[in-house]
């Protein structure tokens, strides 16, 4: 049964359905999409750790562009001071998992993927399994903690990861591709303090996450130039964008053996 569901499943990977067609019809008409970068993202297989205000964002416009399967991981209950940011949710979902809220609003979305809800939290025990037949990871996550144990599973098992970060009213963005950038770590080589409740501006996640899934589609399309040794900083309150060049670092505990 399992072998007669993995090749209908396939097969069915092949090819875009009518309502397929439809729905995608805008970012086909792009130039240099096309039919072949839509089936790209039908096959791919996205994790994306975290389903907060960064989080929703990028699983919402992943699902709507088409990723044929989020693995989306929180061990979070919805609360109300979540509600400024994280636009999956609403004041009925008070007290619910936001997985379970997250991936009944996903599948609503976009009935063409598949999602799969993980009600736990990322650790070094479960990473490994976590990024299993996933073609790239986003970090959608609150804490540098769990961002390092991401990064160092992505760098050894040579997985991209689009890393995003929110504080006040400043969103940072940097695309980590194992080989051919630096990593988390020759970013940021010591582990931060630590926020108990860190401060928000709720557009702000909304952003950073979007350009998460933007970049997520690049690099699984090949399209465009994805943010590789390039953190993106933006500032909220006079809306700019500046880009600092990230080198890698050659003692960098994680990927200074990656060539």
């Amino acid at each position: 049964m399992g072998t007669q569901s993995h090749s209908y499943r396939r097969s069915q990977e092949d090819k875009l359905s009518p309502e397929e067609l439809e729905r995608y019809d805008r970012q086909l008409r792009l130039l240099g999409f096309g039919i072949e970068s839509q089936l790209k993202l039908k096959r791919a297989r996205v994790l994306v750790v975290g389903v907060g205000g960064l989080g929703s964002a990028a699983a919402l416009y992943l699902a709507s562009a088409g990723v044929g399967l989020l693995r989306i991981i929180d061990d979070g209950y919805v609360e109300l001071s979540n509600l400024n940011r994280q636009i999956l949710y609403d004041t009925g979902d008070i007290g619910k998992r936001k997985v379970d809220v997250a991936a009944k609003r996903l599948r609503e979305l976009n009935p063409e993927i598949e999602v799969e809800a993980l009600g736990e939290k990322l650790t070094e025990e479960n990473v490994r399994e976590m990024l299993s037949n996933a073609d790239l990871a986003v970090d959608c996550l609150d804490n540098f903690r769990t961002r390092f144990i991401l990064n160092d599973a992505c760098v050894e098992l040579e997985k991209p990861l689009i890393h995003g970060a929110i504080y006040g009213a400043e969103g940072r963005l940097m695309t980590i591709i194992p080989g051919m950038g630096p990593c988390l770590r020759c970013l940021i080589p010591h582990e931060p303090t630590e926020h108990d409740k860190i401060p928000v501006l709720g557009p702000l996640p909304g952003i950073v996450g979007a350009l998460e899934a933007l970049e997520a589609i690049k690099v699984i399309t090949g399209l465009g130039e994805p943010a590789i040794g390039k953190l993106i900083v933006i500032d909220g309150m006079d809306l700019s964008f500046h880009t600092i060049e990230i080198k890698r670092n050659p003692n960098c505990p994680a990927c200074r053996k990656i060539k």
